[in-house]
């Protein structure tokens, strides 16, 4: 009996959808899915790509939706449940964490929208306290858009805080990476899938 090649099994696996990892993305050796459930919805990793600061990678970051977008626009039009994962390349304490999002932001947001959002931001800040030990290299960070719930936090996937309901202020965070005054200018293309356009950073 003739042997079946390891390509022929491979892709009859994946057309059964048992080795889905095959066709992970991968970013400065951090793997992440294709493909996210949240609220029981399927989401699909519209853009990814690795957080540097000066020569140290801090993270990895992928972005699922319901379907890829290509615009910053797009993406905060976007309906239905959402997911950034953060995949920790360093240690860094709650107080490094937080500041960083925080800040980043602070950066997106005009005069008006700080005001709306005080009280989000605050509830936010309080959430990273609640990370006594900081974050180590290896955590996964996530944060989902609930319709209904609100954005909600996870660690390594337990739940840090509660729910923040303001369905605007997840955008908001999003904005982080997409804005105006990205953390990471040339982490943003790569979120918006421009990846020929936008190479990834080396050291």
């Amino acid at each position: 009996m003739k042997r079946l090649s390891a390509n022929w099994i491979t892709a009859a696996l994946l057309g059964l959808g048992l080795l889905a990892s095959v066709h992970a993305a991968e970013t400065s050796g951090v793997k992440l899915e294709d493909t996210a459930q949240v609220a029981g919805k399927p989401l699909v990793l519209s853009g990814y790509g690795t957080r540097i600061k000066a020569v140290f990678k801090v993270y990895a970051l992928g972005l699922y939706l319901s379907e890829k977008k290509t615009t910053t626009a797009d993406v905060l039009a976007a309906t239905g449940p959402k997911r950034f994962k953060l995949v920790l390349m360093r240690d860094l304490t709650s107080e490094e964490f937080g500041q960083a999002l925080l800040t980043g932001i602070n950066k997106n947001l005009d005069k008006e929208e700080k005001s709306k959002y005080v009280n989000q931001l605050v509830k936010l800040g309080d959430l990273f306290e609640e990370m006594t030990g900081g974050v180590k290299k290896g955590d996964v960070v996530t944060g989902d858009w609930i319709p209904g719930t609100g954005t909600v936090f996870q660690i390594n996937g337990k739940q840090v805080g509660s729910a923040l309901p303001d369905p605007t202020f997840y955008n908001a965070i999003l904005r982080i990476w997409l804005g105006n005054n990205p953390a990471d200018a040339l982490l943003k293309p790569r979120l918006l899938g421009e990846k020929d356009k936008a190479p990834e950073q080396s050291l």
